[in-house]
């Protein structure tokens, strides 16, 4: 019945009233608002600034069938929940600054040029973006002031936010982009950026916007707004069709590999907001994992889809181990209001993102796991909802009971830590005298070798008694009971006539059997996945279902057949289930190399010739201009 409780509710009528209400824009430099999430930013170079103007006007308030009216006052963490509505804004500015807005611009005439306007129009169908705003028009426009006014009028549906920016520093570019089942037949991929963002931005930014709405789209919902921005403000930040990211390269163009990932991964996680929680409308004053998390798996995805090694700061599994193993009282249940959160990074972004990616990779496996997230966007998407739903739906989509894994990763504190405690060896009695009694004689002569008074002996007494006086052997002197006797013969003749002719066929199938024992020390049930070493060097990997853990919780065995011997035994060999210690996954045990440099006082230049602060493209650049190469600086 939840799943259509929005649907149930009837419109009762229109209310219309004005508000009066003042904002002040805050200097996002200044040391008691540079957190803000709007403000502006003042470039003394060529004193003009960059504005970015959010959470600027009184908004409704959510009513819903689970808390009523959402009022919680906000506190920092947990951002927003919010109705959807249509807005009509006009947003009056200098005459010469561009306006980059949630929504579409319904006045083009009005406040572009015919060649910007021409610009914009052959954005729509290139491949690759193309600058309506140039760097060279920009910054003409930076070194005088408009003394009059243009008022841009925006327009946005069925949306639940509203932001801008503004500025005569703005460079613009734009690309069309055609997403599946959207339905927009173009949707516009545009960035605004000041000079200072290039050439970092105008390389990358609308590409990755691009990107972004195609790979969210495949695995979430169809993007149905007209356009989706990215802006360069020095911060990031999300509102419907909008958002404000950093990563500005240093002042002679080039930029270092943190620059550069660290904006392209924040473009990704700010424009994917856009579906979770824009669209797909979750309460983050209640829960902020259900927009941060669920965005940051989605994120992880995106980037893999970028680039092949891409360096991932959330989402796979092993980076979540050092989080995990810490101490209870430094961490809360994903569960945990926004605001009481400890550590809301890790909480509310990372594991559910790095919880997400085990329920993908490791226990629903792909397929199954993407078309019931892909349920969930859908059926919740332009709805208010709750994480109850977003576990039934991933549940009836699937048809998996996942209730043992939100319980352990969504409401307790537990780790994966599944230690791999014994191994025992088996083999088939087969009942054949000349199969098990060479094997029996076998073992007696170990016996004796490991025995270490037998082998002293040998050494310190030459004879024994029954060795000095032959008179004192009997019959049990020289019996060896692991010789084969015709009567042991007989007996297996009868032996196996009493069999079937499948009994025979496993008798004389050479196997080799092991029971592994497991006990989970961190409390966390999870699948099992092993990878067998066999003594001819091959090797095998078995997935064991969590359901193993179904009527113990702590401990478990299983018995392995295999025709060949076993050498080693590893849980976890792909590192896929954040499993805080990898040392009692291998058997027999192994210890884990680590390394360590030899301490040495280090001054002038870092290593490798690299000087103090320069990145690899600066060094790259100087060592070009040393040899003669030449270079830009």
């Amino acid at each position: 019945m939840s799943i259509y409780r929005n649907h149930l509710r009837q419109k009762v009528g229109k209310i219309s009233f004005n508000i009066g209400w003042h904002y002040n824009i805050a200097d996002r430099q200044s040391p008691t608002t540079r957190n803000g999430r709007g403000g502006y930013e003042l470039f003394p170079e060529d004193g003009n600034s960059l504005y970015t103007i959010t959470q600027w006007f009184p908004r409704m308030a959510v009513y819903d069938d689970y808390n009523g009216w959402q009022h919680k006052q906000f506190l920092g963490s947990g951002e927003f929940t919010l109705p959807f509505g249509n807005y009509t804004v006009a947003i009056t500015v200098p005459s010469d600054h561009i306006v980059g807005s949630t929504g579409v611009l319904q006045n083009s005439k009005d406040v572009l040029t015919a060649e910007q306007i021409k610009r914009y129009e052959q954005a729509k169908t290139a491949t690759k973006p193309v600058v309506i705003v140039t760097q060279e028009e920009a910054t003409e426009k930076e070194k005088t002031k408009a003394t009059t006014k243009k008022t841009w009028i925006y327009k946005a549906e069925n949306v639940r936010d509203f932001a801008f920016g503004s500025s005569r520093k703005f460079i613009w570019d734009a690309m069309g982009v055609k997403v599946e089942g959207s339905s927009q037949p173009v949707i516009m991929a545009m960035s605004y950026y000041p000079k200072e963002a290039n050439p970092l931005w105008g390389h990358l930014s609308t590409e990755v916007v691009a990107h972004t709405l195609k790979v969210y789209s495949k695995y979430s919902i169809a993007y149905p707004y007209p356009v989706a921005i990215s802006v360069e403000a020095s911060n990031g930040m999300e509102y419907p069709m909008i958002c404000f990211n950093n990563g500005r390269p240093d002042k002679d163009g080039t930029y270092s590999e943190r620059i550069k990932y660290g904006m392209v991964g924040v473009i990704i996680h700010e424009v994917g907001h856009n579906f979770f929680p824009m669209i797909v409308n979750s309460d983050e004053r209640q829960w902020t994992w259900m927009d941060e998390g669920l965005n940051s798996f989605v994120q992880f995805l995106t980037e893999q889809e970028w680039e092949r090694n891409y360096p991932h700061r959330r989402g796979p599994a092993k980076n979540m181990v050092e989080y995990m193993k810490g101490g209870k009282d430094v961490q809360d249940p994903i569960m945990t209001n926004s605001e009481s959160v400890l550590q809301l990074g890790n909480n509310a972004y990372g594991k559910p993102a790095t919880a997400l990616n085990i329920l993908r990779e490791t226990v629903m496996g792909r397929e199954l796991f993407d078309f019931a997230f892909k349920t969930y966007a859908q059926r919740w998407a332009f709805k208010h909802l709750t994480p109850s739903d977003f576990f039934r739906t991933m549940e009836d989509a699937s048809g998996v009971d996942l209730d043992w894994f939100w319980r352990g990763w969504f409401y307790t504190t537990d780790n994966v830590d599944i230690a791999l405690d014994a191994v025992t060896e088996f083999q088939l009695d087969t009942k054949n005298p000349d199969v098990e009694k060479p094997l029996l004689a076998q073992q007696a002569k170990d016996v004796f070798e490991k025995d270490i008074t037998k082998q002293n002996n040998k050494k310190d007494i030459p004879a024994v008694a029954v060795e000095s006086n032959k008179e004192l052997a009997d019959f049990y002197t020289t019996y060896d009971p692991n010789k084969v006797t015709a009567t042991d013969r007989e007996n297996y003749k009868r032996y196996l006539v009493t069999l079937g002719e499948e009994e025979k066929a496993f008798l004389n199938k050479k196997q080799y059997f092991y029971q592994l024992d497991f006990s989970n020390k961190g409390g966390l049930i999870m699948p099992i996945i092993l990878e067998f070493e066999f003594e001819d060097g091959t090797k095998e990997v078995q997935r064991i279902p969590a359901e193993i853990w179904r009527r113990n919780n702590e401990q478990v065995s299983k018995t392995f057949a295999f025709e060949k011997v076993l050498k080693q035994v590893l849980i976890d060999p792909y590192l896929e289930t954040a499993d805080i210690d990898t040392e009692n996954n291998y058997f027999p045990r192994q210890a884990q190399p680590n390394r360590f440099e030899i301490f040495k006082s280090r001054t002038g230049a870092g290593a490798r010739g690299q000087s103090q602060g320069e990145n690899p493209m600066q060094q790259q650049i100087r060592e070009q201009k040393q040899q003669g190469g030449g270079g830009n600086e």
